[in-house]
């Protein structure tokens, strides 16, 4: 399952077929070199759009009938306009046309001219008699850049336990972190991990990339303490030995060095949230409550539908009792009916985590911060989770989500993640993609969209082939951005897109032009295509968030010192012998070090932390409009939150913050910290 197969030869037919549905043929791994696509890989992903192309028969009657609508259609499903001006799509259309638009806010209108922003309904009516009906998204021309440059902070939520969180930090944690950082730093955003809804356990998985929703919060976040209704539960003994299992939690992870347990803290906040729910509303809340419910709809309704059958069916909604396979079927209304109470205990939950999400964006604007929390969009969902059920019309069967071979691995990879049809999303105006946005918007002040080249294309990989044997399937980059500007801008929001690795042309050029910032690391930051050494810093872009790690690369002083390779060695991860991996790490590091050293930026007396704030001044030269620093890289921690490529070979995602020698840090000790302190005063000056 290494090397990819020779790839049989794709007719001429299969390829225009290919092509008029946005199915890729082939792939470019490196500027200089193109892959051809295999015509198995390319049938199934035509299959996964309803395109029949399993024999030639059925690739000539595709093509005739995809050729006959393309040239019969006056209006694709959906189309954009930006500004004010008319959309090409309907400038194109033949002289006299009639057109019938009604917008958003509820006016008819017969011309394009000068309408709002929002999603509009138009119906063209040719001279001929032919009609149609289509999506108008009409966006600002692009978002307006923050009006200063800002420096802030990022953290996986989890790892930053304070004295009062239950085992894994939580959103209050947040609020007095973005609190704390804001009023005595004069940071301008928190940036944290997705948010989004696991897939229930035990055991859960603990990456937050993988989600079984995207669109609602994860309770497991929630400061049970700050949830009113705790504050009146009865039973005064089994609160009291829950706050004291949740402080075993904390101490386990604190003092004994053990891993975050996520299920561990979840059951214990579960059981004390259902102790919380056998407690009335007040009046004033319940009213709020109802608005929820009612705001969210049978969105809603059906995520806690999901997670009320889980209950009872398992966490898979492929193994459910068929009928509860489908969230529209009478049976699954009739199971709604009778779980009705622990389906309002999962839209509680929501709600709940909702007003902690919007208090912890509250302490971070009181606070003088101008962004705020920085939320992130992970790029899927897991295939049995709530989202893959309740939207599974718009999600392609028998296809994953993944990365094709490159230089940096040759195998591939697939993330497990089901695909957005592109054409169920164009047909339904981008309805689902709108609603994901515009909850996540309700309390972010910048979202950061992991895998931002997904919006242009996403490598498909079919059901048990390996992630060699997959192609690209295009998606309409125009729309999708046209939405993304759309919602941002009614949220006052930034953008920021991770566009690390490789990225094909254009795609940098068109987040530019929509004023979607992008993801520059400093160790990445090279000059490819000439001398390959680093680029001084006034050759880095400037509408990028600039930073010298990531959650999934080494901190900054495992970099430094090569503990990163010694890691990688030790769990089999390296694919060359170790004294070359060695080699060339010291060797990056050490052109860094000059080019520091010629910036006058460090002397050959600097110490390791001396080197890292070195680093952060370096940024600093850069043009970048977002500056952030690794919250870990404050204390001298050593090790990735995540390693790509493992598994159950080491612990992703479950490690708390830690010192130079693997201590746990709290939050009051990291606030406290004088090497932090020294760190984020270079910020300040």
């Amino acid at each position: 399952m290494g090397a990819p197969r020779p790839a049989e030869p794709l007719s001429e037919d299969l390829s225009r077929l290919a092509a008029l549905h946005g199915v890729a043929t082939s792939y470019q791994p490196s500027p200089d070199r193109t892959v051809a696509a295999s015509a198995t890989a390319v049938t199934l992903a035509l299959a996964a759009l309803d395109v029949d192309a399993a024999t030639p028969d059925a690739v000539r009657t595709a093509l005739t009938a995809r050729e006959h609508a393309l040239g019969e259609r006056l209006l694709p499903p959906t189309v954009v306009g930006w500004g004010t001006g008319t959309p090409g799509a309907l400038a194109a259309l033949p002289e006299a046309t009639r057109l019938s638009i009604r917008t958003e806010q509820g006016e008819t209108r017969a011309s394009a001219e000068h309408l709002p922003p929002g999603v509009h309904a138009v119906t063209a009516t040719a001279p001929d008699g032919r009609t149609a009906h289509a999506h108008l998204i009409v966006a600002p021309p692009r978002l307006p850049a923050p009006p200063t440059r800002s420096r802030g902070l990022l953290v996986q939520l989890y790892s930053l336990l304070s004295r009062r969180s239950w085992g894994m930090g939580d959103l209050a944690d947040l609020g007095e972190l973005a609190g704390w950082a804001g009023r005595t730093l004069g940071a301008g955003f928190v940036q944290v991990n997705p948010l989004h809804a696991a897939v229930p356990g035990p055991p859960t998985d603990p990456s937050p990339y993988r989600p079984s929703s995207r669109r609602f919060p994860d309770p497991v976040h929630l400061r049970v303490e700050d949830v009113p209704e705790f504050a009146h539960v009865e039973d005064r003994g089994r609160v009291d030995a829950l706050l004291e299992r949740a402080g075993e939690l904390r101490e386990a992870v604190l003092g004994k060095g053990a891993l975050i347990d996520r299920d561990a803290v979840w059951e214990a906040k579960r059981e004390a949230l259902e102790l919380a729910h056998q407690v009335p509303l007040g009046p004033g809340r319940e009213a709020a409550y109802a608005d929820f419910l009612a705001g969210q709809g049978q969105a809603l309704r059906d995520h806690a539908t999901w997670y009320a059958l889980a209950e009872v069916h398992g966490p898979d909604w492929h193994r459910w009792p068929a009928p509860l396979r489908d969230p529209g079927s009478p049976e699954t209304a009739r199971a709604r009916r009778e779980l009705a109470d622990r389906v309002d205990f999962h839209s509680r939950l929501v709600w709940l985590t909702d007003a902690q999400l919007t208090a912890a964006q509250r302490a971070a604007r009181e606070a003088g911060m101008p962004v705020g929390i920085v939320h992130d969009l992970a790029v899927g969902v897991h295939p049995a989770g709530a989202d893959a059920w309740a939207q599974q019309d718009h999600f392609a069967a028998g296809m994953s989500v993944g990365a094709p071979p490159d230089a940096f691995n040759a195998r591939g990879q697939d993330w497990g993640l089901p695909p957005w049809r592109p054409d169920r999303l164009a047909d339904s105006g981008y309805a689902p993609f709108r609603a994901l946005l515009r909850a996540l918007f309700r309390y972010a002040g910048a979202l950061r969209i992991d895998h931002v080249m997904g919006l242009f294309r996403l490598w498909w990989v079919p059901e048990g082939h390996p992630p060699t044997e997959g192609t690209y399937v295009r998606y309409d980059a125009e729309a999708m951005l046209a939405v993304l500007v759309l919602e941002a801008s009614r949220a006052g929001a930034m953008v920021i897109g991770e566009d690390l690795g490789t990225v094909e042309p254009g795609v940098r050029e068109a987040l530019r032009a929509r004023g979607v910032y992008g993801t520059s690391v400093l160790w990445f930051e090279r000059d490819w295509e000439g001398d390959r050494r680093p680029l001084p810093p006034d050759a880095w872009r400037a509408d990028c968030l600039a930073t010298a790690t990531t959650h999934d690369l080494p901190p900054t002083a495992a970099r430094l010192s090569g503990e990163h390779v010694e890691l990688r060695d030790s769990l089999g991860l390296l694919t060359r012998p170790l004294e070359e991996e060695r080699a060339e790490a010291a060797a990056d590091v050490r052109e860094w070090r000059e080019l520091l050293a010629r910036l006058g930026l460090l002397d050959a007396a600097s110490g390791e932390e001396a080197e890292i704030r070195a680093v952060h001044r370096y940024l600093l030269r850069t043009p970048a409009r977002m500056i952030g620093v690794w919250l870990p890289d404050g204390v001298g921690d050593r090790r990735p939150q995540n390693l790509p490529g493992t598994w159950d070979q080491y612990p992703n995602w479950r490690l708390p913050i830690a010192d130079a020698a693997g201590r746990p840090v709290t939050l009051e000790e990291l606030t406290g910290s004088p090497r932090l302190r020294a760190l984020l005063d270079v910020l300040r000056e």
